[in-house]
């Protein structure tokens, strides 16, 4: 097929590729352009051999090129899309748009092209630049399961002052009935699925489950109207246990600690309408909650092993009274005793001659004071005085974490948890294999039996306290260089500063906030 001549050279197509050949030098390069911009279908493959060919007459056509289709589509490799490609002057389809609709429906059969088929507008067409003819339908993901739990109101103490009277109160027990509503989990939708341009179908990913955290050992999960609902077993208070929701058992005492009750030791929370007589003993698993206005005084020992202590009214330690919290101490104001809490200790007015440790230490910063004794935190000590005008010794101690040390704790404590999961799958799976068969079993392989699956709640509840550190260890970590001391009114003469390894006595009264700057003590 001749596509073009002249005097000087034909262009010619034979089997889908274009030759030229020079009948008469003369021919400029720059002119053949003209022919392409004429002929969208011609594409030029070899430009040397034009240019050499146009110089010298020809004894033979020179191959130079393709003859491209009209029209032609390419589907995307993931199947969502399908361009096509027009080879054509926009003057040569509108002469024969029966024609062009032909080849284009043809090629979508071809193609199998099916959905998501979309309408082509002339006047939008370019010549050889891509027309999104076919769209798919891409899949929507399932919605993700949706958690809500009951939540302990904040345990956060309100000072009120009101005439001669000063209260020092907040909400700390939040009782729970057998078979109240603790949780529940909304599942995971199965989302909607798609199609591509051959109309085949696209599995939808479902939404993204959520595990529900809840101690086993007071609720359990039933299916209600579509949903997992947690619901407590037994009645008693609502607590965070580790990170999960939880009942403990309550034990409520109407009147004092003392000789009728002796020492108290239990395996949940304890609640005391009155006080801890002096010389007596209450040790809980759980939290601890004396609200006798009059406070404490003279006790042996208050122990909360895995929660939190509230002492509405004062301690009077006399020298002998330790409090001791797993998580919190929340206390109106504290005379010559010894606190220690694994997270903060909140006072709510002053801390006299007193040794006290905890994450931070946190006194009122209105009208709280802290004089005499050693206050020893990890991130942060706040109060509004420290010392007195009479210069007592009054020693504010941050004991940041090392970083190197913690890091190698951390690698140390992950390593140790990564062994007791490897371990906790074997048991797991040893369970589950016995598991169908175990009604056939003998006395002493019940036993036996009974003895791997004590081992494996064990293995869990030690994971779940390894995990519970590392995380807390890496919450310190990067706060380290965060730590400060914050006196917001007066810090007298004989009020001792220690951040780190840096420390300084104050000589003149001042306030505000010290921390380390470029490694210093800014006192």
């Amino acid at each position: 097929m001749v596509i073009f001549e002249n005097g000087f050279i034909e262009v010619t197509e034979q089997n889908g590729k274009i030759f030229v050949e020079t009948l008469q030098t003369g021919f400029l390069l720059k002119d053949f352009d003209t022919i392409v911009r004429l002929n969208p279908r011609i594409k030029l493959t070899n430009f040397a051999v034009l240019k050499n060919v146009l110089a010298n007459v020809s004894k033979t056509p020179a191959e130079i090129g393709k003859w491209l289709p009209s029209v032609t589509v390419e589907v995307s490799r993931d199947k969502m899309s399908a361009s096509l490609f027009i080879y054509e002057t926009l003057e040569t389809i509108r002469e024969d748009k029966e024609k062009f609709q032909r080849d284009v429906s043809g090629l979508l059969a071809e193609y199998n092209i099916k959905h998501g088929i979309m309408d082509i507008k002339l006047e939008s067409v370019a010549c050889g630049k891509a027309i999104l003819i076919a769209q798919g339908t891409p899949p929507i993901k399932g919605e993700d399961a949706i958690v809500t739990y009951l939540q302990i109101p904040e345990r956060k103490p309100v000072i009120r002052e009101d005439g001669k009277a000063d209260y020092y109160d907040m909400n700390f027990i939040y009782e729970i009935e057998e078979g109240a509503w603790l949780g529940e989990k909304i599942h995971a939708g199965p989302g909607i699925p798609g199609y591509n341009v051959h109309g085949e179908i696209i599995q939808a990913q479902m939404g993204r489950d959520v595990a529900l955290k809840y101690d086993r050992k007071s609720a359990y999960e039933v299916e209600e109207e579509d949903k997992t609902v947690i619901r407590s077993k037994i009645s008693g208070v609502l607590e965070d246990l580790k990170g999960m929701v939880g009942v403990n058992r309550h034990l409520p005492i109407n009147g004092d600690v003392g000789i009728e009750t002796g020492n108290l030791e239990f395996n949940g929370s304890i609640s005391i309408r009155g006080t801890v007589q002096s010389g007596f003993t209450v040790i809980a698993q759980g939290d601890i909650s004396i609200e006798g206005a009059e406070g404490v005084s003279g006790a042996k020992l208050i122990k909360s092993i895995d929660g939190d202590i509230f002492i509405r009214g004062g301690i009077f330690g006399l020298g002998q009274t330790r409090i001791e919290a797993g998580g919190n101490i929340f206390v109106k104001h504290v005379n010559e005793a010894n606190l220690v809490a694994g997270q903060d200790v909140n006072i709510g007015f002053y801390a006299l001659g007193s040794n006290i440790k905890g994450h931070s230490i946190l006194v009122d910063e209105r009208k709280g004071k802290i004089i005499g004794g050693t206050a020893i935190a990890k991130s942060v000590i706040k109060t509004a005085v420290s010392g007195n005008r009479l210069e007592r010794r009054t020693e504010l101690i941050i004991n940041s974490i090392n970083k190197q040390d913690g890091l190698e704790m951390i690698q140390s404590k992950a390593a140790l948890l990564k062994t007791m999961q490897e371990d906790i799958l074997q048991l797991e799976s040893q369970v589950n294999r016995v598991l169908p068969v175990v009604g056939n079993f003998t006395r002493p392989q019940i036993a036996t039996f009974e003895q791997t699956k004590q081992k494996l709640a064990s293995n869990k509840e030690m994971a779940t306290d390894l995990d519970r550190e590392i995380k807390q260890l890496m919450h310190d970590l990067r706060n380290v260089g965060r730590e400060e001391i914050h006196v917001t009114k007066e810090a007298y003469p004989g009020t001792y500063i220690q951040i780190g390894k840096k420390s300084s006595i104050l000589s003149n009264a001042t306030n505000g906030r010290f921390l380390l700057e470029f490694g210093e003590l800014n006192v």
